[in-house]
């Protein structure tokens, strides 16, 4: 990139980063984002990035990212900094005494999440050869840390998303072994981490920019395959929009009506997880209602079906059943005008923002203090999960990664309203080890939304699930066999040995009581 042109691109980029900053943030806080953007500038002085632009450009286009989610003072400041501790002569010192202990906090968190390097050859995580867990156990306990400063302040692991989506943004300037690292993360650790903390349109960004290097010909075959399939039902989306927009009005309804396309790797999965058949896939182009209040969706939804008759078994109510990461809308799918199947979703504005930018939306100021207070229960599954990793040896660490966190997910009830968010194709057998180890332990039976099932059904999204049980069962070694989580399959393995140990002993203390009889 030629001088003059890198000088635009930043002059660019400075303009809209403190353009964004302004739609929100005080004078106050603009004098000290203003202060931290001039330190970080004369910190990463003349070092240029592989592109050849002066690396200030990345730190920058990380802050207007974070500003863009409209997170806090500080938030943006650490986005500012988040690179100077290893790259550049600041010391802590010079931040905190400039800018702050959160501040600091923040960059040197960053800084730890920095260091972890996962090898290509790792994934998925359930393949690592035995040789190298040692080393795969290290990074995967950094991971672990993540988890676990996550749950106490998420703002680190927002900054090092918007880190890694700007470097997704330019792989291309990398070495080929460079991109494929970056790519695999992203896609492995990363946007499965986005979409837990219910960051929808981040995870649909990271997803298909490493999808398109790590994939490049099943890329290009999906796109020249099924972009002519999304104009067309783009043209039959626009037109039916319009009779929405006429029919929501008749009945003083005030929406705002508009479309989706489908995020290219949310198709890939879709597409393998139903063999091929994309008869079964109805939302290429999905239309949005975004309405007022919560009522209102129910009133719209009513209308739309009033209008066209519904596809069975095709409505879900995730604002009466939200997703564990906090998604709440309702869909349901139609036999449109002519024939053609379309997906609606209907929302409100604050279920949109809540969709499009996951726990970034739920941003509380308390008392004018802008440090962001975030709800305790959006984190929860973080915390259950680093629970269950306490006593795994270093194998069952690593495999546990793999089976228990970086998967597709399904949430499932008990018959007491709570949910479980658990990965797709659990059992009930899994169910029973995520509500508690001794219910899991102790498990005879299970009922699916009412009724009696084999302990390896499959579970699917909303199901209620009852677990029978009995003081006197014990896990069965059959359960290895179908068992989804690496909780349940620890547990059960657990007591395998310790059944066996104990009828060892048994044979033992017999043998002995025989021998002096003998005797």
């Amino acid at each position: 990139m030629t001088t003059k042109a890198a000088k635009l691109q930043l002059d660019e980029l400075r303009s809209k980063f403190i353009h964004d900053c302004q739609e929100y943030l005080d004078k106050a806080d603009m004098d000290r984002i203003l202060k931290a953007k001039s330190v970080a500038k004369i910190a990463h002085g003349d070092k240029k990035r592989y592109s050849g632009e002066p690396y200030y450009i990345h730190p920058l286009s990380v802050a207007k990212k974070l500003c863009q989610l409209k997170l806090d003072r500080n938030t943006i400041i650490a986005g500012l900094l988040h690179d100077s501790l290893e790259d550049t002569d600041l010391k802590r010192d010079g931040i905190k005494r400039e800018f702050g202990n959160d501040v600091l906090s923040l960059v040197e968190g960053v800084t730890k999440l920095s260091q972890i390097r996962i090898k290509k050859s790792w994934f998925p995580f359930s393949r690592v050869k035995t040789e190298e867990i040692p080393e795969l156990e290290r990074q995967l306990e950094t991971l672990r840390k993540m988890l676990v400063a996550m749950s106490k302040d998420v703002r680190v692991v927002l900054i090092k998303l918007a880190d890694r989506m700007h470097n997704l943004e330019t792989l291309k300037y990398l070495s080929e072994p460079k991109r494929e690292r970056f790519a695999r993360e992203a896609l492995e650790i990363f946007a499965p981490i986005a979409e837990r903390l219910g960051m929808g349109e981040l995870n649909g960004q990271m997803n298909d920019l490493a999808f398109s290097y790590l994939y490049p010909e099943d890329f290009k075959k999906l796109k020249e395959k099924y972009e002519p399939r999304i104009k067309y039902q783009e043209k039959i989306v626009k037109n039916l929009a319009e009779k929405v927009r006429r029919i929501l009005k008749q009945n003083h309804l005030e929406a705002e009506v508009n479309y989706r396309i489908k995020h290219w790797y949310s198709l890939f999965k879709k597409l393998k997880r139903y063999e091929g058949d994309d008869s079964k896939i109805y939302d290429l182009v999905a239309l949005r209602i975004i309405v007022k209040t919560e009522g209102n969706c129910y009133k719209a939804l009513g209308l739309i079906h009033k209008e066209w008759k519904p596809l069975i078994g095709r409505i879900r109510d995730f604002i009466a059943f939200p997703k564990p990461n906090g998604y709440r809308s309702i869909h349901t799918t139609v036999i449109a005008d002519k024939g053609a199947i379309v997906e609606f979703q209907i929302r409100t504005d604050e279920m949109h923002h809540q969709a499009e930018f996951g726990i970034a939306a739920h941003w509380i100021y308390k008392n004018g203090d802008k440090h962001p207070i975030v709800s305790k229960d959006r984190l929860n599954w973080v915390k259950e999960f680093t629970n269950m990793q306490k006593g795994m040896d270093k194998e069952e660490l690593a495999r546990s990664f793999d089976l228990d966190l970086f998967q597709d997910r399904i949430f499932v009830f008990t018959p007491d309203g709570d949910v479980k968010d658990m990965p797709m194709d659990s059992t009930p057998v899994d169910f029973a080890y995520y509500v508690h180890t001794w219910l899991g332990d102790h498990c005879t039976g299970a009922k699916i939304n009412g009724k009696i099932a084999p302990l390896s059904t499959l579970l699917k999204n909303g199901d209620i699930v009852e677990i029978l049980n009995s003081k006197s069962a014990k896990p069965r070694a059959d359960w290895l066999k179908f068992v989804k989580t690496h909780v349940a399959r620890s547990h059960i393995r657990r007591e395998m040995r310790t059944s066996s140990e104990g009828f060892i002993g048994k044979i033992s203390r017999i043998g002995k009581i025989g021998r002096r009889l003998k005797k």
